[in-house]
């Protein structure tokens, strides 16, 4: 029995891809549980394959699926569909499931408006779907009205099984990495939070539910010995258990893990200990959900922390050399210049390095659903439409879109303008324990200005000068060939080729195996018109495709030079 597990694509494109591309981890927990169980699965990140749409009959014709399994955030419920659609006329008799959170809080509405779903998985699905394939294989429909956590059709009417047994003991599920490669990997299940924008509550419970560390870092183990060394600590709040989460740091450590990793938390659930042990482990950034400057906007939306938490935990994050990123939420109820003006007052006060504001948004889920459902006396049928979702001030008679849209502009204005004084006035912890860490720590933000994220925004003003102030304090900590390296690409945009050179040198003195040093020195000394010299360091990478080039050049040059 062949399974596939299909992560779908959304309605809309997003700038930033990123924010849709990774498949979500409850995926690769089913397939594991699927493997355990030696079934043939395989998972499929569809997410961009409406770019090329004939690619999705030649792989399902390809690999014949008896059952294929649709991962549904709720955005990307229309992509679930239409490959449905196209399944079923490839194989009328392929089975087609919906799962993960966009299905749980709509079950009903999909298994009554598309005859393509024959099943949805509810809440947690690992064991459900095992039992639901399990069922199918045997071809025993009598017992699929028993499995729990399930919906399906019975008489032409939607019904939905007993909720599914959640999986109190998590260590009891297969390890992923076993049979997967990914760099998201969650530690828990549940949020203590109750926002009102948020479904994680309804879907997972307040009970929050961890991993031993000895599962999460095996799993951490396993996946870095297949050359993975960057990874996303995707919980809603990471840090809940400070003993097990400096724990994972401990051993981390203690297996002599290189790798780096971001984490997402709340305000409340950090302080000088936990931070210091994440930052020896590796973390780079953390990610808060502030939503808000506007402590009776924070309330409207059960936020429930206070301005002086969120201070603090942006101080003590900054401090370690960890980038501290804020999420702020706006087009809120009672929005307005002046909540604008105080978030943006916050936004000055705690200095963020990074930051992603939205626009609020209604899902299924949520309490705020719940509340439009009433209001405005509408169904989950408003769903029927081709949208990805609902934008609350479309609900709200005081606020308009030009009006947010303003909003938007004047919040990332504002920051973007404050944003050089923020990466000039860091105050770094004064332990020499820390200092390669300090450097890497700015030597990464510099890199962000010359050219990462904030590159290309014009509205920063003097990138290039914070970029190679940053690099310079790097290297007061601890030599870093990143910071090497930003200096001497400076010099180069600057034509000064021999001050470059000089400074890549140093690098290389110390990184001597620095592959990217020894290209931007040989390209400084190419345009020196030294190419013996050029060569002396492009060549030890001879074997390197990115290198080849430059080394032919050489080579061409020294050959018309003899002519």
């Amino acid at each position: 029995m062949k399974i596939l597990l299909i992560y779908p694509y959304f309605l809309e494109d997003r700038i930033h891809e990123d924010d849709i591309a990774v498949v979500p981890q409850g995926l690769f927990y089913v397939g594991a549980v699927l493997r355990e169980s030696d079934y043939d699965v395989e998972i499929l990140n569809w997410h961009n394959i409406n770019k090329t749409p004939e690619k999705i009959i030649d792989i399902l014709s390809e690999k014949k699926p008896d059952i294929i399994g649709f991962s549904i955030l709720h955005a990307n419920r229309w992509g679930g569909i239409e490959i449905a659609r196209i399944a079923r006329q490839v194989d009328p008799n392929v089975k087609i499931v919906f799962g993960g959170i966009g299905a749980t809080f709509l079950w009903k509405h999909f298994l009554t408006h598309f005859q393509e779903i024959d099943y949805v998985v509810i809440g947690e699905g690992e064991y459900s779907f095992l039992n639901l394939v399990r069922c199918l294989k045997k071809n025993d429909a009598k017992s699929i009205e028993i499995i729990r956590g399930i919906a399906f059709r019975k008489n032409g009417e939607a019904v939905k099984t007993k909720r599914g047994e959640i999986v109190n003991n998590l260590d009891k599920l297969p390890i992923p990495a076993k049979y997967f490669n990914f760099q998201h990997l969650s530690l828990t299940r549940g949020c203590p939070g109750k926002c009102t924008f948020c479904g994680s509550p309804r879907f997972w419970g307040h009970k929050v539910r961890f991993h031993s560390s000895d599962y999460f870092v095996e799993q951490l183990q396993r996946l870095y010995k297949k050359d993975i060394t960057f990874f996303y600590f995707s919980d809603d709040t990471f840090t809940i258990s400070k003993k097990l989460v400096i724990e994972i740091c401990r051993k981390i450590l203690e297996k002599k893990l290189k790798i780096v990793w971001v984490a997402i938390s709340r305000v409340n659930y950090v302080n000088d200990e936990i931070i210091y042990w994440m930052k020896k482990a590796g973390c780079i950034q953390i990610s808060y959900g502030v939503e808000s400057g506007c402590e009776k906007i924070r309330d409207s939306l059960n936020k429930n922390i206070s301005t002086d938490q969120i201070k603090k935990a942006f101080s003590v994050t900054l401090k370690y050399g960890i980038l501290a990123r804020a999420y702020f939420i706006y087009g809120c109820q009672e929005e307005s210049l002046e909540s604008i003006q105080e978030t943006i007052d916050l936004i000055r006060a705690i200095k963020p390095l990074s930051t992603i504001f939205y626009i609020l948004d209604i899902f299924p889920g949520t309490t705020l659903y719940e509340e439009y459902k009433k209001n405005f006396n509408v169904t989950d049928d408003i769903w029927l439409k081709r949208i990805e979702d609902i934008m609350y001030f479309e609900t709200d008679p005081n606020l308009s879109e030009k009006l947010i849209l303003d909003f938007g502009k004047k919040l990332r204005a504002s920051y973007y303008k404050m944003l050089p004084e923020f990466a000039d006035t860091i105050s770094l912890i004064d332990n020499k324990q820390l200092y390669p860490m300090h450097s890497d720590f700015l030597s990464r933000l510099a890199m962000t200005f010359d050219h990462g994220e904030y590159a290309g925004i014009e509205s920063i003003k003097g990138k290039e000068k914070i970029a190679e102030k940053l690099y310079k304090r790097s290297l007061q900590y601890c030599p870093d060939p990143r910071a090497f390296l930003g200096l001497g690409i400076a010099k180069q945009k600057s034509s000064n080729y021999k001050q470059s050179a000089k400074i890549l040198a140093k690098g290389i003195k110390y990184f001597p195996n620095d592959q990217k040093l020894h290209l931007c020195i040989g390209i400084s000394y190419m345009n020196l018109r030294d190419y013996k010299k050029a060569l002396s360091y492009l060549l030890p990478f001879q074997e390197s495709k990115e290198m080849q080039p430059y080394i032919a050049n050489c080579y061409k040059a020294l050959e018309l030079a003899k002519k």
